[in-house]
């Protein structure tokens, strides 16, 4: 026996996974013997959770042996090695995936009920199960995940057989197992208690860990419209009852899709703020590096999409601010000092303030910098730039941290710092 029960599985297995802690993780765990495993990576991580709805296409009369699998919109795998051991023919095949997709409709209906998926569009995404046997059911989720547009996926398990990496066939860019006995006949040998897993506590572990990240988010795709020409792609987040919205202009090379303002927009999500992360640049445009550095071009589509958004029923009346990385950071302070201005609060982080010129002097919102310790050219242009600031204004320094915050803990305490400047000065307006 290595597992105790399936918690104590995913705390071992936790304790593998910290490196995953900055990456805007989603964790999945399969129904339902994964998802109390997947609650506490989930709950070590700081992660968000949701189910990973795969059914197991189970032999007729070996209905533990997996002969493949069906997952979300429509993927499907078979194990045509196990279909010619087993003699399994066409139409039990086909019965058996019938059955499989009621299962499957069903088991949405019952652990999500009315409320959407976690978005996992440009994201991290850690599967997780309570073992790996023959990995029929692990391949349809990591095939399923991909056509939901993650970036990349770890698949984490207790417990697999040896050399179960090369069962997957590179469909996970990293996999993760406590162990991996050489004598493995079931999942279950390792576990004291393995009994199985009710519905009521899979619905259980997911209220437990979305209550942890704050209200209910709204989040989906919008479109932007600049001009006649230029439509911008975006992704709003509105909590229930938020503060207000935040509008993200991320830093040279970047896009909606940047891991470290997508951490930053989920803690402020988890706060009631709702956020705006949208691409200042078309692809095409973003080729051109001349682009990159327009501060004037990217301050104007930041405007753009301040007045789309303040025009929008679900956002009237509602402060809003930015928060800018970089040379997005020049563009949030040359937008925030354009006259008429709506912007509330603005937060830079290790922004490049000397590309705003004399757009510094006329902000009139609240303005936050924050640079890392290690970052010192930076750190010197923000402290030049706050001496040129006529708002109210503050200079905090990261210590340790670099440009772009990879050190343990650094992004974490900009997330901090950023949701208590825009939560006071929302609350003022």
């Amino acid at each position: 026996m290595l597992f105790s029960d399936r918690t104590d599985a995913g705390r071992q297995l936790a304790t593998l996974l910290d490196h995953l802690r900055t990456r805007d993780v989603v964790v999945l765990g399969l129904p339902r013997g994964g998802v109390p495993v997947a609650a506490e990576v989930a709950d070590a991580l700081d992660a968000p959770l949701d189910v990973c709805l795969v059914r197991k296409l189970g032999v007729p009369r070996q209905p533990e042996l997996a002969m493949g699998a069906l997952g979300e919109g429509g993927v499907r795998v078979v194990n045509e090695r196990i279909l010619a051991e087993t003699g399994v023919g066409a139409r039990d095949l086909a019965a058996v995936e019938r059955r499989e997709h009621v299962e499957l409709d069903q088991r949405a209906d019952r652990y999500r009920g009315s409320r959407p998926s976690v978005p996992l569009e440009g994201r991290t995404v850690l599967i997780v199960d309570d073992g790996l046997a023959t990995g029929a059911t692990a391949l349809a989720a990591c095939r399923v995940v991909r056509a939901r547009g993650a970036a990349r996926i770890v698949l984490a398990v207790p417990v697999a057989p040896r050399g179960w990496k090369a069962r997957l066939g590179g469909e996970a860019d990293e996999t993760v197992s406590v162990h991996a006995p050489e004598a493995f006949s079931a999942i279950g040998q390792f576990y004291g208690d393995f009994c199985q897993t009710p519905d009521a506590e899979v619905v259980a572990c997911l209220d437990r860990i979305r209550a942890a990240h704050g209200p209910v988010v709204r989040d989906g795709d919008v479109r932007i419209p600049v001009d006649d020409r230029v439509t911008l792609a975006g992704r709003l987040a509105l909590p229930e009852d938020a503060l207000g919205i935040v509008l993200f202009a991320h830093g040279s090379g970047s896009s909606r899709h940047s891991p470290r303002n997508r951490a930053v927009a989920a803690e402020l999500n988890r706060a009631g703020l709702g956020t705006l992360l949208f691409d200042l640049l078309t692809e095409a445009e973003a080729g051109d590096r001349a682009h990159v550095f327009d501060t004037p071009l990217l301050a104007g589509r930041l405007a753009r999409a301040t007045e789309w958004l303040a025009g929008r029923p679900e956002s009237a009346g509602l402060p809003l601010g930015f928060f800018g990385a970089s040379t997005g950071a020049a563009a949030a302070l040359w937008a925030a000092g354009d006259p008429g201005s709506p912007v509330a609060a603005v937060v830079s982080r290790g922004g490049r303030p000397d590309l705003a010129a004399d757009h510094l002097a006329r902000v009139k919102a609240p303005t936050l910098l924050v640079v890392g310790g290690r970052d010192v050219l930076v750190r010197d242009l923000n402290r030049r730039a706050e001496s040129l600031l006529r708002c109210e204004s503050r200079l905090e320094v990261v210590e340790g941290a670099t440009h772009l915050f990879e050190e343990p803990g650094a992004l974490e305490e900009v997330a901090e710092l950023a949701t208590s400047w825009f939560t006071g000065h929302f609350r003022d307006q």
